[in-house]
């Protein structure tokens, strides 16, 4: 059997066809069925409106349904662990109730209050976000220019940071729309290849969620957290693309989290470097699985598996590919 990482989605995945293509299977129905009962609400019926499944309050709690009733049906069929996983933003989430750190309905409440309070924290302050992509100029990196864009044109009350660290050629940044909307020009002026605003009103993992921060921490406190043996694999955490062990680390990891960057690059380039070759993205979608594409793309891509699961005849692929 080949040694594999897993990769747990955000926000951003889903889509009304999620829970349809693996209605057929067993535990992951079973799984969203818990999980309407935890969250009070019909999971199935609110993934098929548009307007819900992409309001954040919803989309959390569900693409961490989702991805777990496919991660189950993924560990009955291969019933061997992982070496390592990661979880881009609220991915982590899932995949501490992957690893049994923390319980699926302790996460799901969890997932569901932290919505609320990234929307709350946006009270009174138009928000955005954008993707950066790609550099034209060969002296200065993609990471270069938006660091020394984001530092030139924040100032008093505005401020735009990168918050996504996605791959060389993607970078994602957040803070005061207006900003966002004037940075776009200068950082193509830069050098930046594209600069895309994108739909979405909260400044996630942006100092503009300091706030949500110290409410987080006082949720985790009371929530049960597994450590030691009870572990089933070790999490690459995105603020720091390192392992935690003990619960203040884990918590300190989660609070820091919400207000930092994600440093997804170099949580899949320390798999790597341990000998992971193989990475399958247990999800809606396969944002996770291009991203890596990116991020291989200048060594032999032969050399890297990279397997997204959103359906089951991907997850049958992915299963094959392993042996």
């Amino acid at each position: 059997m080949k040694e594999y990482a897993v990769l747990f989605p955000g926000q951003g995945s889903q889509n009304t066809s999620m829970i349809e293509l693996y209605s057929n299977e067993p535990l992951f129905i079973k799984t969203i069925s818990d999980s309407s009962d935890i969250l009070g609400y019909n999971i199935e019926e609110v993934v098929k409106d548009e307007s819900k499944i992409n309001n954040t309050i919803y989309t959390q709690p569900i693409m961490v349904a989702t991805s777990i009733g496919i991660w189950r049906t993924w560990l009955d069929k291969k019933e061997t662990y992982p070496k390592f996983a990661a979880g881009h933003s609220l991915g982590e989430y899932t995949a501490m109730v992957a690893n049994n750190t923390i319980s699926l309905e302790d996460c799901l409440l969890l997932v569901n209050h932290r919505a609320t309070m990234m929307v709350n924290a946006m009270d009174g302050i138009e928000g955005g976000m954008a993707a950066i992509l790609g550099s034209n100029k060969s002296d200065d990196s993609l990471k270069d220019i938006v660091n020394t864009v984001c530092k030139e044109i924040s100032g008093g009350e505005l401020t735009i940071e990168p918050v996504n660290y996605n791959s060389k050629d993607q970078i994602v940044i957040a803070g005061h729309k207006k900003l966002i909307d004037e940075s776009a020009t200068i950082f193509k002026q830069r050098g930046a290849k594209r600069a895309i605003v994108l739909p979405v009103s909260v400044a996630a993992h942006s100092s503009l969620m300091n706030k949500c921060s110290i409410n987080l921490h006082k949720e985790l406190k009371n929530i049960n957290i597994n450590i030691g043996n009870k572990i089933l694999f070790p999490i690459i955490h995105n603020v720091d693309a390192a392992i935690k062990t003990d619960t203040d680390g884990i918590i300190n990891t989660l609070c820091k989290q919400i207000c930092n960057p994600v440093l997804w690059e170099d949580s899949i380039e320390y798999m790597h470097k341990n000998n992971i070759r193989n990475f399958v993205e247990i999800g809606p979608g396969q944002v996770l699985t291009g991203l890596n594409i990116k991020i291989f793309s200048s060594e032999n891509n032969s050399t890297v598996l990279n397997l997204p699961t959103f359906s089951p005849e991907k997850m049958n692929t992915a299963l094959e590919e392993l042996i």
